[in-house]
């Protein structure tokens, strides 16, 4: 459920994109992230800091995009998003008692443990990494390749990273965790 929901508003952009073009999809992607935050709140009776961030984000870019009827704006934001993400990942590793993608992760795993901290440090330096690049390819795509690319690349490259990464990264936990 979470994770479509987390993709809700890249698929009716995908859609409105198609269709309409980068103008109609931008203002469909600020509309529906609104209401993904919005329905989160009903269903999980609390707000989820990831998805403000990412209205707040892209009603600010897209909002751009469409006042200065310049694409790139709206371009900026997938960028802006995951360099964000991982400076609050790359802040909890060195400041907080334990790193936010163990706060995060854990409780997938009841009735199992990591065996060591540094597991956990691995893991949270990893997701820094991948969102940094991820940001990094973003802009590539966004300066040197068409709209219909980018968008090309926000809908299946970025779904596919994040699923293969995702996978990844269960498969290293796996290896590290032991039964209590």
């Amino acid at each position: 459920m979470q994770a479509a929901l987390d993709f809700f508003s890249v698929f009716l952009f995908f859609i409105a994109f198609q269709f309409y073009g980068m103008y109609v999809a931008t203002t469909v992607g600020i509309v529906a992230s609104g209401l993904q935050a919005i329905i989160y709140r009903v269903i999980k009776k609390e707000w989820d800091n990831k998805q403000i961030i990412t209205f707040v984000i892209f009603a600010v870019f897209g909002g751009m995009t469409l006042y200065f009827h310049n694409p790139i704006f709206v371009k900026w934001k997938p960028t802006i998003v995951f360099w964000i993400f991982a400076l609050v990942i790359l802040f909890s590793h060195f400041f907080l008692e334990k790193p936010i993608m163990q706060r995060l992760l854990e409780p997938a795993f009841e009735k199992q443990q990591l065996s060591a901290k540094h597991i956990w440090h691995r893991i949270n330096l990893a997701w820094v990494f991948f969102f940094m690049s991820l940001g990094s390819i973003n802009l590539y795509i966004a300066y040197y390749y068409s709209n219909a690319a980018w968008v090309n690349f926000k809908f299946y490259g970025i779904l596919s990273a994040v699923f293969i990464f995702s996978l990844l990264q269960s498969l290293y936990i796996a290896k590290h965790v032991r039964k209590i």
